[in-house]
């Protein structure tokens, strides 16, 4: 059995992977690191719950020059919630390593990141479209990217952002190792490969062995009028924890939605036009049990990642036959088994045809809950929502119980830089540069990250000790 310490990786990255309890590589981890860690191309088709984001990031980070001032690595993603998803993981497993990551999408103050992006950042997660603005406008400087990924390509072609990623290959070094990732690999894909990747190697992992192995799923008809009524039904019967529900449409969800907050279950939705504010909060609280059902169209679900999450439906089918794996495969995580129930008419039937083509096998055909089955389970239903749920284990605990982050009263308008803060705070005897992680300088404060159990020690030193000659205020900074 492979494990991570058994590649070549730094001890910081492998102490914030034992951290993070991630000891095993899963099959995409095992067939790319040694790849990309040998600055070779790949091709991947993998999809969700795959573990393809740390398959990537692990390497990313492992290459990344701390010191260097201009970004190193770019990451494209088809949304907002994705691109958070993988900048979050992406300081995670770079912790130790003093690694920051910015996200720069839409819907987020311009001038906020033309700021940020002003300081020291290692690594880019960017949806196209924001990405293309700040190089319009010469907000970003992407001379120094040595390493591309691009994350769930064929949403991003799905999506209409062709012509953009393409106009944003212009715009970094040709030399430079590419990673791509995606459920399925069209013509639109396999052309940009050949035209801009270097002898790829291809890793495929198959829908069979990805799906069929972790999630049992299943079809049942039913009329257009009865979905919400029969949706309703089925979360009686199969009382899930929590369930995810997807819709085709934005109007669908806030009319399921509606429905469900009638009848008084924990429901919550997510959709294009909620706020990125908003959509984080919902996010918590489903992570957090406090809503059980969400309902969602695909593109507001990119990013979803709920470890225990055990039931799919499918209101309506998908469009596109890769997104039916892109859904299902949110359930069945951490060999966990999962469910998922698509509900079907007359007219789908061609589309379930194409989908059962893709994932290599037959979608069981299952009745709708009798009047009596429904009935039957009604109690326990009602008995397990008003129960309280264990929350997630918190995967950074191991980490953060190391770690203390110090607030300065000092920053940018008093001409501050982060070599000014190492080189005070590694005056304190028995503290090296290895115990500072990440510093964040703001206009009027910093933050710094203390490693290895020694905030208190450091807080204590620092009231005594100027920063370039000015003697700052130190607290342990608020979360």
């Amino acid at each position: 059995m492979t494990l991570f310490k058994d590649y070549a990786l730094s001890p910081k990255i492998i102490r914030a992977l034992d951290d993070l309890n991630l000891i095993i590589p899963t099959d995409v981890q095992h067939e790319t690191l040694p790849h990309l860690l040998n600055h070779q191309d790949v091709l991947v088709k993998s999809q969700t719950g795959s573990g393809k984001t740390a398959a990537f990031l692990i390497p990313v980070i492992e290459h990344l020059e701390w010191e260097e001032k201009k970004p190193q690595s770019l990451i494209l993603a088809p949304t907002r919630e994705l691109a958070h998803q993988i900048a979050e993981e992406a300081s995670l497993i770079g912790r130790h390593k003093r690694i920051k990551a910015i996200e720069i999408v839409g819907k987020q103050p311009f001038k906020k990141q033309k700021v940020a992006l002003s300081q020291k950042q290692h690594i880019i997660v960017a949806t196209p479209g924001r990405l293309l603005d700040h190089i319009q406008k010469e907000t970003i400087d992407l001379s120094a990217i040595n390493c591309l990924i691009i994350d769930e390509a064929d949403r991003l072609f799905d999506m209409g952002f062709f012509d953009q990623v393409y106009d944003i290959l212009e715009h970094i070094p040709k030399t430079r190792v590419t990673g791509l990732f995606s459920a399925t690999l069209s013509h639109e894909i396999n052309e940009l490969a050949s035209a801009h990747m270097k002898e790829p190697t291809q890793i495929e992992m198959t829908p069979d062995t990805l799906v069929a192995d972790r999630v049992d799923h299943f079809l049942v008809s039913v009329d257009e009028k009865d979905r919400t009524e029969q949706l309703i039904n089925t979360l009686i019967v199969e009382n899930p924890t929590s369930a995810l529900v997807f819709c085709q449409t934005k109007r669908r969800v806030d009319q399921v939605y509606t429905e469900l907050k009638r009848e008084g279950y924990p429901v919550g939705k997510i959709h294009g036009d909620l706020t990125q504010e908003e959509r984080f909060s919902i996010m918590d609280q489903f992570k957090n049990h406090q809503v059980r059902y969400l309902i969602a169209t695909d593109v507001a679900a990119r990013g979803i990642d709920v470890d225990e999450l055990s039931l799919i439906v499918n209101l309506d089918i998908p469009e596109e036959v890769a997104s039916y794996v892109h859904r299902i495969g949110r359930t069945g995580r951490k060999d966990q088994k999962g469910r998922a129930i698509t509900f079907v008419s007359e007219k789908d039937r061609g589309q379930i045809a194409q989908i059962e083509v893709y994932i290599s096998q037959s979608i069981e055909q299952r009745r709708l809950p009798s009047e009596k089955e429904v009935n039957k389970h009604r109690a326990a239903h009602m008995e397990k929502l008003n129960q309280s749920v264990d929350t997630q284990p918190d995967r950074t605990e191991k980490m953060d119980a190391s770690i203390t982050k110090l607030y300065f009263n000092g920053g940018k308008q008093k001409k501050l830089r982060a070599g000014d803060f190492v080189g005070a705070i590694t005056s304190i005897p028995s503290v090296s540069a290895d115990d500072i992680g990440v510093i964040s300088i703001m206009d009027r404060h910093t933050f710094v990250d203390i490693l290895n159990d020694k905030g208190d020690h450091v807080m204590e030193a620092m009231k005594s000790i100027p920063v370039k000659g000015k003697q700052l205020k130190v607290y342990v900074a608020n979360d």
